[in-house]
């Protein structure tokens, strides 16, 4: 696909990383800055003087691991001393090294971590050299901080190699001449007054190739690809660039260089960054599948179950089948608020002021989007384009009225910050909030082609008490437009039907099968039902007190087989401030039972998907000295691989303590890609989904071992589902953004959850609205229990009785059905006179959504490969043609602008989850 063009979306999504993640105060002098019109920090000067050893840090990334053989090539032909950044290892300013340069050639992807990290090093005297689209696949918030701190940005490819023509001027002395040739490349777009153009293409209208601030500089071309340009070219380009900064000595050192995180010379010319101790880089060499061998361990070393029941903090939420500790548990599943109260009376710092603007902003954009979805329905044009007014659905007064106020509230914000109001600056946000919900168009069609998806919970189930109750619920979902049902099966080792592979069967459901029932229900109304089953969570607190047993009773699973259970490093089989027991999941006999009955499930019920929940470890902060996973299994298979028993090494003990968390993650790995398989043999079109915790990779690895990026890349499931809950839609944005936006996750569908509880039905809608305006293919509502009758009533009426494909079951349906909704949008657009196409484009645009809406509609009625790749070429033409079709467009709607593009990008990704469920499927 083409480089698309982003437009800049300020901030805050820089700030959803951590709470631990501090911000050095050049970020927010540089955020005021743009919200307020201050003047930027100074800049630092670095000398530029010869250093003895290696003088560049290139950055490595997963991105130019292919290409990284010639770019080694070309560093070692320029005789320059450098070493080697892993970007994986990057989480603060103390990895990037203390070379006085870096280097990052062709990465796309950046983390906030890692931007925040590199603003802080530039900080302190650091210079960059960049090539390609540097920061482009990041998320919103990254690309903004990186275009701020580099000066400038990759704009857009070009469709052919191009002479590239040197500008030395007298700021630019170190541009020669010599430095002029022909190369693949884009537009660098500067963004900074202080940019400077060193280069340009020689196009008509000279867009600039190379683009510099004083301590950056941009080559527009993806280096070290021969595809590119040759290696002389650079060579030489890369060696003038670094001579802007230091003073380049020639070396005759051809050795293969060291990672920057080795032994470094001391050299007082250099930044002063302190070294830290280097990250351990996750080791890759330990197997799921392991011989095993008897290891006897003293029993006097085996954890023991704490005897005591675990208490409950009078400060915790109790939820439908489960406590979240209010204070102790970081992974609480339901988000905070992520903005300011509006009524507080503190003042409002910079920070805060852009992310209510921005939110405003957005909130307009999602209002109108909206509003357009709604008004466009089922519009088609006659073949003049000339369409009656009678014909033209209208935008509400009232809603027009709000949109106009909800402007002019977000003109007068700054004002009132400025002049420290602070609360009418938040009684007037909340008042254009309000306005904007309370004209959300509820009354008329506005859904997509998406999933719909429900959890419907087991509490619910238990009350409707026999299928005749049940039927009733199906009934309201299907009326609401919900096209998959989640319907929890097993729930703290309790199979909700009549099991042969479980110990127990749930008490509270005797006399009936929910399961056969739901299945039977869902089927007669069109619904898709998923088989909703905890994994390697087998017992639950709240559950027991449900069917009168005492609080520490471990659950059916563990009570009849002890040897089964999982341990915390205090020996306790109920982690503190948790109220679950866990499985070893390096137990084989535990893994197999549970496969047994994931296999069960699947062969005896009529089932269309199985999703796995708790596919993990229980929650741990081995900083705070909580750990887990001291199973008897796997403190035996431990040993057996490194010799040492698992509970007596500590996270103090860093290689040894991260063989230990990689042995957990692969024990969760494997059996994940053993459920998969085994469906895939026996019931090959069951959709298989996992609830997952929307948690920073790095975070999920240490402190839950869930690592669903690779089940995604491996193909082991069709749906990921972050439960990205949150109180409002700021939050859930933060919180659902890096993984939609993520490259990493194969074929995969990411489909976001929202949670109902406490949340009002404006906000829903308003959250919805953001999920169909992403790159995505529907959302996941938690769950039946709260789906009030006033929310109900509103998704009758904006997606109910719709017979549209489901976007997992029928992927190029879906595309079809996508594009023509969004023809639909131009169409009705055009009719207004609302939208203006570039007039010398305009019959070329109409041309290639013909042949694009052609290639979609033939591959839905006959998918082959070569009709996927047909319109795999449609499709990446007329996104090329859209974006420069709509140059004008997007200046002054640069939010639907957008949206547009992440409809075009959901088409692409239908089409390759289809090459896989569909194409590679049935060859």
């Amino acid at each position: 696909m083409p480089i698309k063009l982003t437009l800049p979306v300020l901030l805050p999504a820089v700030m959803a990383t951590s709470s631990r993640e501090k911000v050095g105060k050049n970020l927010y002098a540089w955020l005021g800055a743009i919200f307020w019109g201050a003047s930027l920090l100074p800049i630092f000067t670095l000398p530029a003087k010869a250093v003895e050893t290696e003088i560049l840090g290139v950055v490595k990334s997963e991105e130019n691991t292919q290409h990284w053989q010639t770019i080694t090539t070309r560093l070692q032909a320029s005789r320059i001393n450098y070493c080697v950044i892993d970007l994986a290892s990057v989480r603060s300013v103390t990895d990037l090294s203390d070379r006085p340069v870096v280097f990052l050639p062709n990465i796309e992807t950046i983390s906030p971590a890692q931007a925040i990290a590199l603003e802080s090093w530039m900080s302190k005297g650091g210079r960059i050299i960049t090539s390609g689209a540097i920061g482009n696949r990041s998320q919103p918030g990254v690309r903004q901080l990186m275009r701020s701190l580099l000066g400038g940005y990759w704009g857009f490819g070009f469709k052919a190699p191009s002479k590239l023509q040197p500008l030395k001027t007298n700021s630019q002395q170190w541009v020669k001449n010599s430095l002029g040739g022909t190369a693949w490349g884009g537009t660098v777009i500067p963004t900074s007054v202080t940019s400077q153009t060193a280069a340009v293409w020689q196009m008509s209208n000279a867009p600039s190739a190379v683009v510099t601030t004083e301590r950056t500089t941009l080559l527009g071309w993806n280096w070290g690809t021969n595809a590119a340009t040759t290696a002389e070219f650079d060579t030489a380009w890369l060696k003038a660039a670094l001579s802007r900064h230091v003073k380049l000595v020639a070396t005759n050192n051809t050795a293969k260089p060291k990672n920057c995180n080795g032994t470094v010379a001391s050299n007082t010319n250099r930044i002063s960054v302190k070294p830290k101790t280097p990250e351990i880089t996750p080791l890759r060499t330990i197997q799921p599948e392991i011989t095993r061998q008897t290891v006897t361990l003293p029993t006097n070393q085996l954890p023991r179950v704490a005897k005591p029941p675990i208490a409950i903090s009078p400060n915790s939420r109790v939820e439908t089948g489960f406590i979240t500790p209010a204070a102790d548990e970081p992974l609480d599943r339901l988000a905070p608020r992520g903005l300011i109260a509006p009524n507080a009376k503190t003042p409002i710092t910079g920070l805060e002021a852009i992310a209510l603007r921005q939110e405003l902003d957005n909130l307009i954009g999602r209002f109108e989007s909206a509003q357009l979805a709604a008004s466009s329905r089922n519009h088609r044009p006659t073949e003049s384009t000339q369409i009656a007014s009678s014909d033209i659905t209208t935008i509400p007064q009232s809603a027009t009225q709000a949109l106009d106020k909800a402007r002019e509230i977000a003109k007068t914000l700054p004002q009132l910050v400025s002049t420290r109001n602070y609360t009418k600056a938040r009684s007037e946000w909340l008042k254009a909030s309000q306005l904007l919900w309370d004209n959300y168009p509820t009354s008329r069609p506005t859904s997509q082609p998406e999933i719909r998806a429900m959890w419907l919970d087991r509490g619910t189930i238990v009350r409707a008490g026999s299928e005749q109750g049940l039927a009733k619920i199906f009934d309201k979902l299907a009326a609401s437009g919900i096209n998959t049902v989640f319907l929890e099966t097993v729930n703290a080792g309790y199979p909700i039907y009549p099991s042969k592979v479980a110990p127990q069967a749930n008490p509270l459901v005797k006399g009936w099968d929910p399961l056969e029932s739901g299945v039977k229900l869902a089927h007669e109304r069109g619904i898709e039902l998923h088989a909703w089953v905890w994994a390697f969570a087998v017992g639950n607190q709240r559950h027991n007190t449900l069917v009168n047993l005492p609080t520490n009773y471990p659950g059916p699973v563990i009570a009849a087989h002890p040897d089964w259970a999982s341990y915390d490093n205090r020996g306790n089989l109920f982690p503190l401030g948790q109220n679950k027991p866990f499985l070893d999941p390096a137990n084989p006999e535990a893994r197999q039972y549970l496969l047994a009955l994931c296999d069960e499930i699947a062969q005896r019920y009529k089932i269309d998907g199985l999703q796995l929940d708790y596919i993990r470890y229980p929650f741990q902060d081995p900083a705070a000295d909580r750990t887990y996973g001291y199973g008897r299994a796997s403190r035996q298979q431990f040993k057996q691989l490194t010799g040492v028993d698992p509970t007596k090494i500590s996270p103090r003990d860093r290689l040894l303590w991260q063989k230990w968390t990689n042995f957990r993650t692969a024990q969760i790995d494997s059996f994940v890609a053993q459920v998969a398989q085994k469906l895939r043999k026996t019931r090959p079109n069951v959709i298989m989904s996992v609830a997952v915790f929307p948690l920073s990779e790095h975070d999920r690895l240490n402190k839950l071992q869930q690592h669903w990026e690779v089940w995604a890349q491996r193909g082991d499931v069709d749906l990921i589902i972050p439960m990205t809950y949150a109180l409002d839609t700021y939050r859930f944005q933060r919180l659902a953004q890096p993984w939609i936006s993520s490259i990493n996750l194969g074929s995969a569908l990411i489909v976001p959850g929202i949670r109902l509880f406490n949340l009002t039905s404006p906000v829903t809608v308003d959250q919805i609205q953001l999920a169909r305006d992403l790159p995505i293919s529907g959302y996941a509502l938690f769950a039946v229990e709260n789906l009030n009758s006033d929310l109900q009533n509103i998704f009758q009426r904006t997606q109910g009785k719709v017979n549209e494909p489901i976007p997992y079951r029928q992927p190029f349906g879906a595309a079809a059905a996508r594009f023509t909704s969004l023809q639909q949008q131009w169409d009705y657009l055009l009719a207004n006179n609302q939208l203006v196409l570039v007039k010398s484009g305009q019959s070329t645009f109409n041309a290639k959504a013909k042949v694009l809406e052609t290639a979609l509609a033939e591959l839905a009625a006959n998918p082959t490969s070569g009709r996927l790749s047909t319109a795999k070429t449609a499709l990446a033409a007329f996104e090329l043609q859209f974006i420069d079709g709509m140059r004008f467009y997007r200046l002054e709607n640069p939010y639907q602008f957008k949206v547009w593009l992440n409809r075009i990008d959901t088409i692409e990704r239908l089409l390759v989850y289809g090459d896989r469920m569909v194409i590679k499927k049935h060859r």
